[in-house]
């Protein structure tokens, strides 16, 4: 296959990520890095759908009506992209390549890859490691197939950052014929937001990304933290699905396992039940009975609501504990980086989770800490041994940036 270097110099990458019920997408020019438009498509096969749209300078614009599917919802954003009044590109021929987010790559696939009809077939087989998010990832791929058949297209898999983990922190001690009849194991998620968060914090800070000890917390209504050790992820809260580990908006997080057996037979719920329980009415939403959103959740603790401040205790708690578990098991710790939703704008959930550990060499700056949101910026006094950062996440570049890669050797 022959491709053009000077047209890829410029190459423009769509950015895709479906979820259930709804289509982010970003298109980038891979050139300057700029954000030519991006949006969402929400609510897809629900009542109320719509396509929110942004372009570079800032324009919006909704558009209402039914998308029955990730298709319609698909060819939607693709005509806008290319429409003369709300579009950035002349016609779909500018599109040079999609990038897709999906979610389970299983032990298959340890690296983002070109998409082929054997990594379709690869990826559907993995699916039931995460049943609620990769077919949702392959109606995207099938929809780009089905409307722009010689579109290059590549696989991001949130899971392969974290393939580099020793067997002692992905192993569960059960028995070993299950991890190699099922391959049930930790995988751990995120895995393209903690690898470009803690490759610019050390940019940021002009250190060595492979000679520096990192712990990474992405902090959204989805949350992980990450180990990385030398520019290699040694241990991740989330597990063989995205339910373990740190408390969420609607997610469990760690659970004993025996009380998710003694609440099935006292409540008298079969599995679907028990899914729902552990990932659309625990977390956040379950302790506070207020939401799954922090900020609301925040309103209501500075208004005395007990369960509120209960479930901001242990929200934190629980990041401070995993803080110190991989600080313990990494031998030190040099960074400690903020990101999400909730890491890069909620200043006193940052302050409640460092606060008492000093002993690690990490000290907050108050003031700097205070009112930050979404600024790559340095929140540790001068003397502290650990730097604190935040860092805004950009999944989508890393994608953007691995589908160019991957594209631009496709002849070599």
């Amino acid at each position: 296959m022959t491709l053009n270097i000077v047209k890829y110099l410029k190459m423009k990458i769509l950015v895709l990520n479906c979820g259930s019920s709804s289509i982010k997408y970003q298109l980038i020019n891979m050139n300057s890095k700029e954000v030519l438009a991006k949006g969402i498509a929400d609510k897809v096969g629900m009542k109320g759908s719509m396509i929110k749209h942004i372009k570079n300078r800032g324009d919006k614009v909704n558009f209402e009506g039914e998308i029955i599917d990730h298709k319609i919802g698909i060819e939607y954003i693709l005509g806008i992209l290319i429409s003369k009044k709300h579009g950035c590109i002349e016609s779909l021929k500018r599109i040079d390549a999609v990038g897709h987010r999906v979610t389970h790559g299983g032990e298959e696939f340890t690296n983002s890859i070109y998409i082929t009809n054997e990594v379709i077939n690869a990826v559907s087989k993995v699916s039931e490691l995460a049943p609620l998010h990769n077919p949702h990832n392959l109606k995207g791929i099938e929809a780009i197939k089905l409307l722009i058949p010689e579109m290059h297209q590549v696989a991001v898999f949130d899971t392969a950052f974290h393939q580099t983990m020793p067997a002692k922190s992905y192993l569960y001690a059960i028995p070993y014929t299950m991890y190699k009849k099922h391959k049930l194991r930790r995988y751990g998620f995120h895995g393209t937001s903690h690898k470009y968060v803690s490759e610019r914090a050390c940019k940021l800070l002009d250190i060595d990304y492979n000679k520096t000890k990192i712990i990474t917390c992405h902090l959204g209504n989805g949350a992980s933290i990450t180990a990385i050790n030398n520019g290699k992820s040694v241990d991740t809260s989330m597990g063989l699905t995205p339910v373990e580990g740190l408390i969420m908006g609607t997610r469990t997080g760690d659970l004993d396992l025996g009380a998710l057996l003694y609440i099935m037979e006292k409540e008298e719920i079969g599995l679907e039940s028990a899914r729902a329980f552990i990932n659309k009415h625990s977390g956040m939403l379950g302790i506070t009975g207020v939401s799954s959103d922090m900020r609301e959740i925040e309103e209501k603790a500075n208004e005395n609501n007990e369960r509120a401040k209960l479930g901001l205790d242990m929200y934190s708690y629980r990041i401070k504990k995993y803080i110190g578990a991989y600080a313990a098991a990494m031998g030190g710790i040099d960074i400690l980086v903020f990101t999400g939703g909730i890491g890069e704008n909620a200043d006193m959930i940052r302050k409640e989770i460092v606060h008492g550990l000093e002993f690690l060499g990490i000290n907050l700056d108050q003031d700097k800490n205070k009112g930050l949101r979404s600024k790559e910026v340095v929140i540790s006094t001068t003397n502290s041994k650990v730097k604190v950062i935040i860092v805004p996440t950009n999944e989508e570049l890393v994608i953007a940036n691995d589908t160019k890669n991957i594209i631009n050797n496709l002849d070599k």
